[in-house]
């Protein structure tokens, strides 16, 4: 009974094509969600590639709202992993990767 339940578990953890984490480490440095554009470049250098994917509308406490440009940069290969790490507003908002 236990053994096909941990077949399953194996499966279930293998097919999970990207994680997300709060920190990318580039080089020797680490860089955090929240971290604005100008800290990521000049601690991990140039994307491979740099894609604008448009804007978010987002409504403050006060009930106003506004829109962030999103765009997202991918770094890598890196150990055969790429990262993705999404900006909102210039701000660092998700950070993922994929093999």
């Amino acid at each position: 009974m236990l053994r096909p339940v941990l077949y399953v578990l194996l499966l279930l953890s293998l097919s999970t094509p990207a994680l997300a984490s709060s920190t990318y480490r580039c080089n020797s440095q680490l860089v955090s969600l929240g971290a604005d554009s100008h800290e990521v470049r000049s601690k991990c250098g140039e994307p491979i590639s740099e894609d604008e994917l448009g804007f978010k509308r987002v409504i403050n406490q006060y009930g106003h709202s506004h829109e962030l440009r999103v765009t997202e940069w991918v770094y890598g290969p890196k150990g055969g992993m790429y990262y993705f790490l999404r900006f909102e507003g210039g701000n660092l908002a998700k950070i993922s990767s994929s093999r």
